[in-house]
């Protein structure tokens, strides 16, 4: 009797990309938020919500199922974004609740500056992935540090720039975000990317 080797196993993914999901969510988030930056509408119970539950929440989802899909980068990014809105709202109304006091304008520089810095490390990942998200981190990256600027200087004109550098910056997630999603409906490119060859 001869021994048979047996079928090699293979392992299909069947989890669906969630990218798209960890975009949209920063960069409709990211745009409502810089409305209020750039003086356009206040800050209200609006933003807060966003921020815990779309820009907070969906991210950390997003972020496990990239950790589901082997994707250090996706579980990276997106849990690390959702946790900073989380941290964001919990800035703004923890104060108001009596539960800690509000954070100085030097505070929150050095924490917008702390995200500026780890977006700019995160950039060089987007290096070998795709333009779009190359633009994503990279404006990103000006948005945090500005912000961190109007904060050291009291600068009221920076929070502005920021505020429509902000609007470009969450555009250009929407876009990335809704790129992926109509790319692989259609099973071609219909909004362009930029692959890194």
């Amino acid at each position: 009797m001869i021994p048979t080797t047996p079928a090699p196993v293979t392992v299909k993914d069947n989890i669906a990309n969630p990218a798209p999901l960890g975009l949209c969510a920063f960069g409709m988030t990211t745009v409502l938020l810089n409305f209020a930056n750039a003086g356009i509408i206040e800050v209200s119970s609006m933003i807060l919500a966003m921020g815990i539950f779309y820009g907070g929440l969906a991210q950390v989802i997003a972020g496990i199922i990239e950790a589901k899909k082997n994707n250090t980068f996706g579980l990276t990014a997106f849990t690390s974004y959702g946790f900073f809105w989380l941290s964001l709202v919990g800035l703004i109304v923890m104060p108001s609740l009596g539960w800690a006091p509000k954070p100085s304008d030097c505070s929150m520089a050095a924490y917008l500056g702390m995200w500026g810095l780890f977006t700019f490390l995160m950039f060089f990942g987007t290096l070998k992935l795709n333009r779009a998200l190359q633009f994503v981190f990279g404006s990103l990256t000006i948005l945090f540090f500005l912000l961190a600027a109007a904060h050291a200087t009291g600068n009221k004109g920076l929070d502005k720039i920021a505020g429509y550098e902000g609007i470009i910056c969450g555009a250009s997630a929407i876009y990335a975000g809704i790129a992926q999603v109509l790319n692989e409906i259609y099973g071609r490119t219909v909004w362009p990317i930029g692959p890194v060859a």
